[in-house]
């Protein structure tokens, strides 16, 4: 036993010499005997710098391109950022041994000394703002739902095995309360948050994929997009009882009839509480009033703009249009209620205002677009222009074209100047007839 005590004890002190030893190569002290100070080089022999990378100036990323009015503006982007934090069910539990101990190395367990680790968004899916203009976006692979300040990019998890369980999360909302509406497809259930993050209730009965996810706060109704069912549930937002259905379920998605659907993804409500369903597989939208009965439907087949390939994501701004997400063609597209093309943004790429699979859509009160897409896992942010701002654009536009037009006329003639001066005449009254 003491041989075997002593053999360890060499190894270790052998070990512990190497390192100093490597160590004192790679960071040498000014006071090391035999070290030699390197003469420091002048300016004319130092190292050139590195070019500066290309900024882009993305004020000026706009759709559509000048010389048009612009309606959509580019402005940031989220991708995810350390957090100083790790699930106590991912921490391994590794023994110290009495001579890691003796070494000085750190033990594993204390999670003190664990470095941040990088959360990054991998499949961001659906997405919501609350109140205070926080973006919540549901990661199905990283299960959890990111929280960004998008004024500083500081970001917060609602993580799996810490905050909630979680398994293959889709879609979020938030009701007039803060409260946050979160489904999960592989629980099959609804999961609802208080303001402070913290799990208070769910839904489970009778839901098989929920995935879209959407509030009425005036008429206190949640309306859950059940994809393998075919179906929209509509819940009492406050008793989250269920009241109703859209859609007939049970016929394998083979329904195309209005008011029927075929793995219908996510859903989005207007200015008057009137119900938008993206219909996947029937490659259209479908549109209900607030007691679920069908108004109309728009949408084709085919693989260019004004068309539908896979449309998942939807929202409505506040001039009323219909912006429909999809991931087959990577286009953002903004309907009339008539199903009339009025603009895009994107295309296949990985460059700013281009996707790779773009899933999700959401518009909040402030007219910021948020758009999220698989690869790379990220959410883009844009700034919708109302019809308002481009009226007002353009009538500065044209004040501007104007003034140019006027600045480039050749100066009047005295005389013509004279007649110009001089006050009309006075008309002549009916009496003077």
């Amino acid at each position: 036993m003491i041989r075997k005590l002593r053999r360890n004890w060499i190894r270790l002190d052998r070990a512990l010499t190497v390192a100093a030893l490597i160590l004192a190569s790679l960071f040498p002290t000014s006071g090391q005997a035999g070290t030699k100070k390197k003469p420091a080089q002048s300016d004319s022999a130092a190292q050139p710098a590195a070019p500066a990378k290309p900024q882009i100036d993305t004020s000026k990323l706009v759709w559509p391109e000048p010389p048009n009015i612009p309606r959509v503006r580019y402005t940031n982007y989220f991708a995810g950022v350390p957090l100083d934090y790790t699930p106590a069910a991912q921490q391994p539990k590794v023994k110290s041994s009495w001579m890691d101990r003796l070494a000085g190395v750190q033990d594993p367990n204390n999670k003190q000394h664990l470095k941040p680790l990088p959360f990054q968004l991998l499949a961001p899916y659906g997405m919501a703002v609350n109140s205070k203009g926080d973006l919540f976006v549901a990661d199905q692979k990283v299960g959890a739902i990111f929280v960004f300040n998008t004024e500083t990019k500081d970001t917060t998890l609602i993580a799996n095995g810490r905050d909630a369980s979680f398994a293959w999360i889709n879609g979020v909302a938030f009701d007039d309360d803060d409260r946050l509406f979160v489904t999960d497809g592989k629980m099959k259930r609804v999961l609802v948050f208080d303001k402070s993050h913290k799990v208070v209730d769910q839904i489970r009965e009778g839901l098989i994929d929920p995935v879209g996810v959407a509030v009425d706060t005036e008429n206190r109704q949640l309306y859950v997009v059940d994809t393998q069912a075919d179906q929209v549930v509509v819940y009492d937002a406050d008793s989250l009882k269920e009241k109703r259905r859209i859609g007939t379920g049970g016929k394998k998605h083979e329904l195309n009839t209005p008011g029927n659907f075929s793995l219908p993804t996510f859903v989005a409500l207007d200015s008057d509480n009137n119900v938008y369903v993206t219909d996947t597989m029937n490659y259209r939208v479908e549109i209900f009033d607030a007691d679920g009965n069908f108004i109309s439907q728009f949408g084709k087949h085919c693989d260019g703009p004004g068309c539908f390939s896979h449309p998942k994501g939807i929202a409505v701004d506040s001039d009323g249009h219909i912006w429909v997400a999809d991931p087959m063609l990577d286009l953002l597209q903004a309907f009339n209620r008539d199903g009339e093309l009025l603009g895009l943004v994107g295309g296949h790429g990985s460059n700013l205002g281009q996707f790779s699979s773009l899933d999700g859509v959401y518009i909040d009160k402030n007219n910021r677009i948020f758009t999220s897409e698989q690869y790379p896992g990220r959410v883009q942010m844009f700034r919708y222009i109302t019809d308002a701002e481009a009226d007002q654009l353009k009538k500065e536009k044209e004040a501007q074209r104007g003034g140019a037009k006027a600045a480039n006329q050749p100066p009047a003639a005295p005389a013509q100047q004279a007649a110009s001066a001089a006050p009309a005449a006075a008309p002549k009254s009916e009496t003077a007839k």
